[in-house]
């Protein structure tokens, strides 16, 4: 499960902006967000520059732990 959704939320990050950033449709970027679509690595790099995060922080559920 990634956590893009929470890392958005988390900075007050509307996912417009963010979809403008990365290049992509707010559609896709929703998808991504919403864990409907996988990302491939070339995008999650950009996310986690974007959102500067690590790599495990997108993809571990902290509430897991």
């Amino acid at each position: 499960m990634n956590q893009i959704k929470e890392a958005l939320n988390e900075r007050g990050i509307e996912q417009i902006w963010f979809a403008d950033k990365l290049g992509k449709s707010i559609k896709m970027v929703n998808a991504y967000a919403c864990n409907r679509m996988q990302l491939s690595l070339e995008t999650l790099n950009q996310i986690v520059d974007l959102l500067q995060v690590g790599v495990k922080d997108l993809i571990i559920d902290r509430k897991t732990f």
